[in-house]
């Protein structure tokens, strides 16, 4: 990736996955303040029927004059009765305070809760629990909550990286297919203009011309004109326009003998067999798709070879002997900026604009092509 790429990759990344992190960390801390919350009502309710249950204790030994019996509690729960005296008499406080009204509050690991239930019966003030429960329970879910946040937020900086490589993908061909072509554009350009600046320096070092130079200078003037048109075409598409019915065969034949100097360089010979048609169309635009037709046909054709236009009921087609396209490779021709050989050089943009005018006066097109024996484009107007 270049550092323009890069530059996008990882402000997306980051972008991503900071966003996925804030998300992720806030509804982890919701979750865990949520749960905290139950567990703390749930454990307080706990607490508060011990204490309520021991107080009737209390109160049921003192109004029948019986000897308390405490109810066995569980191991993580612990009990202390506090008198009217404020002394301990049974069990122990776990920690450096002493109650002085019923309440609930926790005490370093210890969840508290302290009763008056017991109205002094026995003499005792408070009946106090004491248990750790509720401190394990919620270190347990802080350390699941946080082991479940760094797991999620590990997967979704894995899915961020496949996501910012997925979104970088197309940016990073069309990068490549505009590198390419400003490249080929480049060395199209260069091709005319040194054949222009040779036949000039001829035409000067001879002081005179011949027919041979303005054949080349018409040759590369022409080329130069056409990858204007290309261009201009490609960067500044106009809007489709209602145009006036013109004769199909004039502009075809016009076409033919456009490129006749560039096929009779190249040995190639044209037969061209028309009728007149009428059809509403952008002459311009017609002159482009023939045009972009027949110098493929020219380019693509071996030298001594033969090109067979026919302009038949408004079916035009367009036959060549040249290198021919894999049948594979048929669905990627009209493409912008797709070669599928070096052979000739180009754009890659000719057949993408003979698709879009094709499509945008709806003439139907088609391409059969055999591997080393030619290629034929019929078009339906």
């Amino acid at each position: 990736m270049n550092s323009l790429e890069k530059k996008s990759f990882y402000s997306f990344l980051a972008l991503y996955s900071i966003s996925s992190f804030v998300f992720i960390a806030l509804s982890g801390y919701w979750y865990y303040t949520a749960q905290k919350s139950m567990f703390e009502s749930n454990h307080h309710y706990k607490l508060q029927h011990i204490a309520d249950t021991i107080s009737e204790e209390i109160i049921h030994a003192h109004m029948e004059g019986k000897k308390l019996q405490l109810p066995e509690l569980d191991a993580e729960v612990s009990l202390a009765l506090i008198d009217v005296d404020d002394t301990v008499s049974h069990g122990s406080i776990m920690g450096d305070f002493f109650p002085r009204k019923a309440e609930f509050f926790e005490h370093g690991e210890y969840s508290v809760f302290v009763s008056d239930s017991p109205q002094q019966h026995l003499n005792i003030k408070f009946v106090m629990v004491q248990s750790k429960a509720l401190f394990e329970e919620v270190r347990g879910l802080k350390q699941t909550v946080l082991g479940v946040v760094f797991l999620v937020i590990m997967i979704m900086i894995a899915l961020a990286w496949i996501l910012s490589k997925l979104f970088m993908r197309p940016l990073h061909q069309k990068i490549e297919q505009i590198e390419g072509f400003v490249h080929d554009t480049a060395h199209e350009l260069n091709t005319p203009i040194t054949a222009l600046s040779m036949s000039v320096s001829r035409a000067l070092k001879k002081q005179g011309y011949d027919e041979k130079i303005l054949r080349n200078i018409s040759i590369s003037t022409k080329q130069l004109f056409d990858i204007y048109s290309a261009l201009s075409y490609i960067s500044f598409e106009s809007k489709h326009k209602a145009s006036d019915p013109i004769d199909v065969s004039l502009v075809l034949n016009k076409s033919v003998a456009y490129y006749k100097e560039l096929s009779e360089s190249k040995k190639v010979e044209i037969h061209v067999e028309t009728e007149p048609f009428m059809f509403e169309i952008d002459e311009a635009k017609l002159s482009m798709l023939f045009g972009n037709l027949i110098s493929n046909a020219i380019k693509y054709s071996m030298p001594n070879s033969k090109i067979e236009l026919r302009l038949k009921e408004g079916v035009f087609s367009i036959q060549d002997e040249g290198i021919g396209i894999e049948e594979e490779k048929l669905a990627q021709i009209f493409e912008r900026y797709n070669r599928q050989t070096e052979y000739a050089g180009g754009f890659g943009i000719g057949l993408s604009i003979v698709k879009k005018v094709s499509q945008e006066y709806g003439i139907g097109i088609d391409v059969r092509s055999e591997k080393g024996k030619g290629t034929c484009f019929t078009l339906r107007f």
